[in-house]
């Protein structure tokens, strides 16, 4: 067996350990074992909220649990096909199957990230919001392109991403946009996205091509169902009607269906204008607000609330997470773990799994550490 084969082999070994280890393996087995007897109970829909709840546990940790088994097995496989290959000296054959180990390790890495998501609303869908800072059309152009980038992100993991509102430039670019993502772990991936996102590049809208630098902040929080109780005072509500913007057709200009909420004690403003009806947007915008102040809640629970509040500061110069330079070099730098790119169009069209999970990983990191000091 080569060097680089057994390297790969002890890598992959270490990913599936912390696997099991992360997934506390006998009790998601024990679990996993409870739910499908649960989910073949013919009483089971009799409570529809209830049975849905379970099939989401129940698929959720059947993928956790069976990934790790089918990539156990792939890896034995493969590592046969290996040696064997090596013994008849099949160089063709010794290359595929070194490129199927590769990506069996690639696998097993991610695997890795993803069982970190275990935060209580990491499984989610949720909502991310855009807003474009101070600079005019420069700024409003750049949120546009981060949009772009979340919405490719998304499409190529398999997400649904659906437009809740969205406000144009006055020339070009949105000053701001809501969308939800819709799909396993959602939120978990997303949330280390959440901050301020630096742009330096030669700006297009500018005759003398010189060069800009444009700020844009994203805030992504949590889908929550009506299992989760949050409470709200009618009174502490002011809500606007106003005309939708965007495509459309007649309906847009003339009725005012598009909804704004703003809960006055927070300062937390929610809007909607998915639906021609104002009742159904109304209805929308509340779920999104519950889902706001529930990410309020998570902040103030989890280890890492300072470092999440921090990155709501001014969207400006000193408080961004990322940097994109595309002039004078091409580079992608997130300031909170070094990670770099120095391919910015891969980026900005959705290639940004690196970062999110160099970012996971590292929130996930310093949580643990804030845990064992704590409890030392």
């Amino acid at each position: 067996m080569s060097a680089e084969t057994e390297a790969l082999n002890d890598q992959i070994k270490q990913s599936v350990a912390l696997l099991r280890r992360h997934l506390d393996w006998d009790v998601a087995q024990g679990r996993l074992a409870e739910l499908n007897n649960r989910a073949e109970d013919p009483d089971l829909w009799n409570d529809p909220e209830a049975a849905q709840k379970l099939m989401r546990e129940r698929t959720l940790l059947a993928g956790q649990v069976e990934g790790v088994l089918r990539l156990e097995a792939d890896v034995r496989d493969t590592l046969d096909l290996v040696e064997l290959a090596e013994m008849e000296g099949d160089e063709a054959v010794l290359k595929d199957a070194m490129r199927m180990l590769r990506d069996l390790a690639e696998e097993a890495k991610r695997r890795e990230i993803e069982s970190l998501l275990s935060g209580e609303a990491d499984s989610n869908d949720c909502y991310m919001e855009v807003n474009a800072g101070a600079g005019g059309t420069e700024a409003q152009d750049w949120a546009e392109m981060l949009l772009r980038m979340y919405t490719r992100w998304a499409e190529q993991h398999g997400y649904k991403v659906t437009l809740m509102e969205s406000s144009e430039g006055e020339q070009a670019g949105l000053k701001s946009a809501t969308i939800q993502v819709s799909g396993p772990n959602a939120y978990g991936w997303l949330k280390t996205e959440a901050g301020v996102h630096r742009l330096v590049r030669i700006s297009p809208f500018d005759a003398a091509a010189r060069r800009q630098t444009s700020f844009a902040s994203v805030w992504v929080y949590p889908v929550v169902d009506d299992s989760i109780e949050i409470e709200i005072n009618e009174a502490d509500l002011k809500v606007d009607t106003f005309r939708a913007s965007g495509a459309g057709g007649q309906h847009v200009n003339k009725t005012e269906s598009a909804i704004r909420i703003t809960h006055i004690p927070t300062g937390i403003v929610v809007a909607c204008q998915t639906d021609r009806s104002q009742h159904r947007n109304r209805a929308t915008a509340m779920t999104m607000l519950k889902a706001r102040m529930y990410e309020q809640e998570l902040q103030r629970r989890e280890a890492a609330a300072a470092q999440t509040e921090a990155a709501k500061t001014d969207i400006g110069w000193g408080h961004q997470i990322r940097s994109y330079v595309l002039a004078p070099y091409q580079l992608v730098k997130d300031l909170r773990t070094n990670v770099e790119r120095g391919n910015p169009e891969a980026v900005l069209d959705g290639d940004l799994d690196d970062f999110m999970a160099a970012a996971l990983a590292a929130r996930v990191g310093a949580t643990r550490s804030e845990a064992s000091a704590t409890a030392q």
